[in-house]
């Protein structure tokens, strides 16, 4: 599943990505594995947060970026896209236990100087 977040991040501040399971029959539901990486939109894996476990997650979980998580790469660009990769695996009671499930969190950082600049 992919998700297009409408809010952008801005550069080298902090951004909480809010993630929700729900099961088949649209009850929120705890994961058993819940893990996340970040990468650009070339696929290349972002300040090393590449499978980073979530200890004990709940039906409810906030991915906090910040800092050099939300790094542009070129001074030169006004925005850069950036994915968050959640995965992980979740008891179901129609689809049966450690069911894997899998999301693709796509949203864009600004950079704000050249942002303020052109406004």
């Amino acid at each position: 599943m992919e998700i297009k977040l409408t809010q952008h991040a801005d550069e080298r501040c902090t951004y909480g990505i809010r993630v929700s399971l729900f099961d088949s029959t649209g009850n929120a539901v705890a994961p058993k594995t819940l893990f996340w990486s970040l990468i650009d939109l070339a696929g290349v894996v972002i300040n090393d947060r590449k499978d980073v476990s979530v200890a004990s997650p709940g039906a409810v979980e906030t991915i906090v970026l910040q800092g050099d998580d939300l790094q542009i790469v070129s001074d030169a660009n006004r925005q850069e896209g950036r994915v968050v990769i959640v995965k992980g695996t979740y008891d179901d009671t129609v689809l049966g236990a450690d069911a894997p499930f899998r999301a693709d969190i796509r949203f864009v950082v600004d950079n704000p100087t050249d942002v303020a600049s052109t406004g």
